[in-house]
């Protein structure tokens, strides 16, 4: 093969709400853990094995903006993106790692007025109106051929 490729593609939950970083050229970063679960049966013992992978997500500019407005914690989301791995040092001198999905492409997958749980999301109470009607056109005599088209 002649090229490389590093690409991820996750399905999972939000661990917490997108926590927003805003620079001063205008540009903005937003970060987001998403949860992954793997299940499977031991085949020794015959027990049910539930394993949960925690993933860095990383979005830039509008599309962090877009994340930040309209997921919640415990939203399922589709991410697609690229593996970054940042070093730094830590207070004692040494090295640190941090393993991150730069997101390119992304897709909310909870439905629109459900939050987390399936549960339907409460909406705002607001008091009870009387249907109002459409106001009747007024009315013209005007003849059918002329129209001005």
């Amino acid at each position: 093969m002649a090229g490389t490729i590093n690409k991820v593609i996750l399905i999972g939950h939000t661990g917490d709400d997108v926590k927003m970083h805003y620079f001063e050229g205008g540009g903005s970063i937003g970060r987001f853990p998403i949860a992954t679960n793997e299940e499977y049966t031991n085949r020794t013992t015959g027990e049910r094995v539930s394993n949960t992978e925690w993933h860095n997500i990383v979005v830039r500019n509008k599309a962090a903006e877009i994340c930040e407005k309209y997921l919640n914690k415990g939203d399922k989301v589709y991410i697609e993106g690229r593996l970054k791995t940042r070093k730094w040092t830590d207070d004692q001198g040494r090295d640190r790692y941090s393993t991150e999905i730069q997101c390119t492409d992304f897709t909310f997958l909870t439905p629109k007025g459900e939050q987390a749980g399936g549960a339907p999301s409460q909406q705002p109470s607001q008091p009870a109106q009387a249907p109002q009607q459409a106001p009747t056109p007024p009315t013209t005599n005007t003849p059918e051929d002329d129209l001005p088209f």
